[in-house]
């Protein structure tokens, strides 16, 4: 944190002698805006080196995540798909209640249009005969 503070801080004293002085010549605009985007390059630079064990963090975090989202995806999927199924429109229900003994109850709005049950989905046939 504190080469962050220390590059940032060198990057605005640079600068603030820049902004001071007037341009003779087109040429030394040129000048500034160099030094300008040197500085700039510093700071990110600095920053990028700071970030690293970061990143490199939650890219093995994002591995581990990977394969337990999956396995959730497996083993939940199904049943967050029923749910969704049964459920018309978020907006016709209020904030879910936990109730003291620990259930939650999820009421459907006094304002929310009539509830209608999608239809039944048939199972296909797999060809296979019952004896």
């Amino acid at each position: 944190m504190r080469h962050i503070i220390f590059t940032t801080a060198l990057v605005a004293v640079c600068a603030l002698p820049m902004t001071a002085q007037e341009a003779e010549s087109p040429e030394d605009l040129n000048e500034g805006f160099s030094l300008m985007e040197e500085g700039a390059k510093l700071l990110l630079r600095g920053l990028m080196t700071e970030m690293e064990p970061t990143i490199q963090e939650l890219e093995g975090m994002t591995d581990e995540m990977g394969a337990a989202m999956a396995e959730l995806g497996d083993t939940m999927g199904p049943a967050l798909v029923e749910l969704m199924a049964r459920i018309d429109d978020m907006r016709n229900y209020d904030a879910p209640e936990v109730l003291a003994n620990g259930d939650i109850i999820i009421r459907r709005s006094a304002d929310a249009p009539t509830y209608v049950p999608p239809a039944p989905v048939d199972e296909p046939e797999t060809g296979e005969i019952d004896l």
